[in-house]
């Protein structure tokens, strides 16, 4: 999969061809790789809500001058299915350059096969998170225009 940085593909590809039962499971140790919030993002200061979530879930974006983006995210452990698609994308796109993330497809969960795995309303969530990371990313990426 060339539309996605590379680390992400390997992520999708080894969902994408593990057998259902274990799905669950590669799905939760991802739980575990959402790094902690950094101490001024304490309190969720200057992070967006995803609403589409069930849990409370909070992103924040920052472009940096070379283009890559650092995200953070953060999601109660009592919600794990939740807290492993941050885990995923915080992995997945370590590193990776703004163009490269807003070229991840939307539909990414799905070519995950986590659609015949977890509930739709959770693919959903997973869904938002990342068309909100993408939006806050592509609203730092519109060069300042001056009139």
């Amino acid at each position: 999969m060339t539309d996605m940085p590379p680390k992400l593909a390997e992520i999708v590809d080894e969902f994408a061809s593990a057998p259902r039962d274990v799905v669950l499971e590669m799905l939760l140790e991802f739980a575990d790789a959402v790094p902690p919030l950094p101490a001024d993002l304490a309190g969720h200061d200057g992070m967006e809500q995803v609403p589409e979530c069930q849990t409370p879930f909070f992103l924040k974006a920052d472009v940096q001058l070379d283009r890559t983006v650092i995200a953070h995210f953060d999601c109660p452990p009592e919600a794990p299915t939740t807290r492993a698609f941050a885990g995923i994308l915080a992995e997945g796109l370590a590193g990776a350059t703004a163009e490269e993330i807003l070229a991840v497809p939307d539909d990414l969960y799905a070519r995950m096969g986590l659609a015949q795995a977890i509930s739709p309303l959770r693919v959903r969530g997973g869904t938002a998170i990342l068309a909100r990371l993408k939006r806050q990313i592509a609203e730092q990426s519109i060069p300042l225009e001056t009139e």
